[in-house]
């Protein structure tokens, strides 16, 4: 098969599917790229893959800029000729769903990777929002092929409301973690660290982190709480870059900005965290697990999935940042439990989330399309 790769950057590709288009190469299969162009799709090809620009902006909801989009991808489609299609992030899920349905396109996977700012959030846009883009999804993910959700309780959230139907969807855990890579470092000596690792967004509880250090250091608890990540402009819940430089230099936490070596930073921690609003299938929290370290995240979809409530971490309410406190206080106290949390979530992510599983899975889910065709 030709397969297709379609996402919004060429940063999702690189740090979520190149490990998937390794295994497909390696199946035999022909794997093409398909985003903007970035500073990964350099990268992209020096691995040896084939990458194609396509010119799609994340936040802009300009016609003219949103009809060349739509046109730039049906130019892709026809001139690859591609036996399937797989679309990541959610106006290459939208468009290249429409695009599919338009050029009577079949074979199309669609990954919905969680529910998002208009399904989660509360404020007023986001509640203007959700019926239209409900209505929208509706219409691009009515044609054949294909949804994939990273938990249950997204699937039947989008099953229930008439957006995909139970037949054309399933769920695939992930993106899958290489264990080899991220394998168990020790402790290092010296303060506990506790690190919150992704996009600087609201919706990631980054504000609920912030409100928990400060509550542990009015107790007096001795520990270091640090920020991994950059704001995301193009999305609603970003947080601005001037107000994550005023919380460090209140010293309350410390914003390290982007780190490309994710390893080292599970190696440098004690704890991580992920206090989410809702994901679908965090993958930060998968690979600190299989890097032995113990997760506190929140009783929400994805993370939940993740984290066993005293089997490899915590689990408290979202929101709520003196329960975030709570827990990140018994575990930087109690070095043992870190220890036994650490190698439970190492073993669960052999069990159920490693590359291995993930990749067999797609590679099936794509083979499954292509032949009932």
């Amino acid at each position: 098969m030709k397969i297709l790769l379609v996402s919004n950057t060429d940063w999702y590709l690189f740090r979520f599917r190149l490990s998937l288009a390794r295994y497909l190469r390696a199946q035999g299969e022909e794997v093409v790229l398909v985003s903007p162009a970035g500073n990964y799709a350099a990268q992209i090809q020096a691995d040896g893959f084939r990458w194609l620009a396509w010119e799609v902006g994340r936040k802009s909801v300009n016609p003219l800029g949103e009809l060349s989009a739509l046109t730039g991808l049906a130019e892709i489609f026809r001139a690859e000729k591609p036996d399937l299609v797989h679309l990541h992030t959610i106006k290459p899920v939208m468009y290249g769903s429409l695009v599919a349905r338009w050029l009577r396109w079949p074979a199309v996977v669609r990954s919905i990777t969680g529910r998002g700012y208009v399904f989660l959030s509360s404020d007023a846009k986001a509640r203007v929002l959700r019926p239209l883009v409900k209505a929208v999804y509706r219409v691009a993910l009515g044609g054949r092929g294909t949804t994939v959700f990273e938990n249950q309780t997204d699937r039947q959230y989008f099953v229930d409301a008439g957006i995909v139907t139970a037949e054309r969807s399933r769920v695939i855990a992930g993106v899958g973690v290489d264990m080899d890579y991220f394998s168990p470092q020790p402790e290092a000596t010296g303060t506990p660290v506790i690190v919150l690792a992704s996009r600087m967004l609201w919706d990631k509880g980054v504000g609920t982190f912030v409100d928990a250090a400060r509550i542990l250091r009015e107790r007096g608890v001795v520990a270091r709480f640090v920020l991994v990540g950059q704001p995301d402009a193009g999305n609603p819940a970003n947080i601005e870059e001037e107000q994550l430089k005023r919380w460090n230099a209140e010293g309350v936490v410390e914003w390290r900005g982007f780190q490309s070596d994710m390893r080292a930073v599970f190696a440098g921690c004690h704890i991580v965290t992920l206090p989410s609003f809702g994901e679908g299938l965090p993958t930060v929290l998968l690979e600190a697990a299989s890097s032995g370290r113990p997760i506190v995240t929140t009783d929400v979809s994805g993370c939940s999935d993740v984290v066993s409530d005293g089997v490899n971490g915590l689990v408290v309410a979202p929101r709520v940042p003196s329960a975030l406190a709570d827990a990140l206080e018994r575990l930087i106290g109690d070095a043992q439990a870190r220890r036994v949390m650490g190698q439970a979530g190492r073993d669960l992510v052999a069990a159920k989330f490693s590359n291995a599983i993930v990749h067999r899975e797609t590679y099936e889910a794509y083979r499954k399309l292509v032949a009932g065709l």
